[in-house]
Order: structure tokens, then sequence, then C-alpha cells
């Protein structure tokens, strides 16, 4: 299996936990009889649950493109070095962001999520030149 494919897979791993460690305090902040209902009427989700559905939401974002840059790079037969450092950059930066995103600290999930970002485009720039 191709390391970005590997890769890939291990980034699905992360969104499936995310989602659970996001569901646990959402569902306990907004209760189960919402959560469990048909949701007619939003509700904010407030504090840490808010920031860690936030960052799952971003993740599902981001894991389009990355899975773009993978399929590009495995049919392009354009792996390499530089691809497969991209991809664990990518899943590293996507690892780091959501304990950054929960804990609130001004600017460093954006600083994260730019590093992933553009490990994204260099896998993508690299399998195109």
């Amino acid at each position: 299996m191709p390391v970005e494919v590997q890769v890939l897979a291990y980034a699905a791993v992360l969104q499936y936990l995310q989602f659970v460690l996001m569901a646990v305090p959402l569902n306990i902040q907004l209760g189960t009889d919402y959560t469990g209902g048909p949701r007619d009427e939003p509700k904010e989700v407030k504090g840490v649950p808010g920031r860690l559905k936030r960052a799952m939401d971003n993740h599902f974002e981001g894991l389009i493109l990355f899975t773009i840059a993978v399929v590009v790079v495995v049919l392009g037969d354009a792996g390499g070095s530089l691809t497969a450092k991209a991809a664990w950059t990518y899943l590293g930066a996507r690892i780091l962001y959501v304990p950054a995103y929960a804990s609130g600290i001004p600017m460093l999930r954006s600083a994260i999520w730019f590093v992933g970002f553009a490990a994204t485009f260099v896998m993508l720039m690299a399998a195109l030149l």
C-alpha cells in the first residue's frame, strides 16, 4: 500500500476519534433528548464541545482536499519521499489541531491548520510538476 494511502486511512481513523471525542461532551451539554431527537430547533454548542465540533467539521473539509491529493499522487504514480513526508505532515498537523482548537489558544490552531493545508498543496504540486 502506498504510504500516502496508509496516511489517508489513519486520517480517517482520526476523523472517527474526533467524532467520539466531540460526541460525549456535546451530548452532555445539549442532552440526549435533544441530540437523539429531530433537532428541529437548532441549539448553540458552546465552549470546548463547540470547539471540538468545529475542529471535527474542519477536518472533514481538510480531508476532502487531502483525499484528492492522495488520489492524484497515487493514480499519477507521483509518490515519493516528498509526498510521503507531506502526507505525514498533514496527519501530524491534524492531530495537533484538535487539542490546539479545544484549548482556545489564539492563532495556534490557525498556524497548525496552515501546516496541514500547505502539506496537502505540496502533494498536489509534486504530482503535477
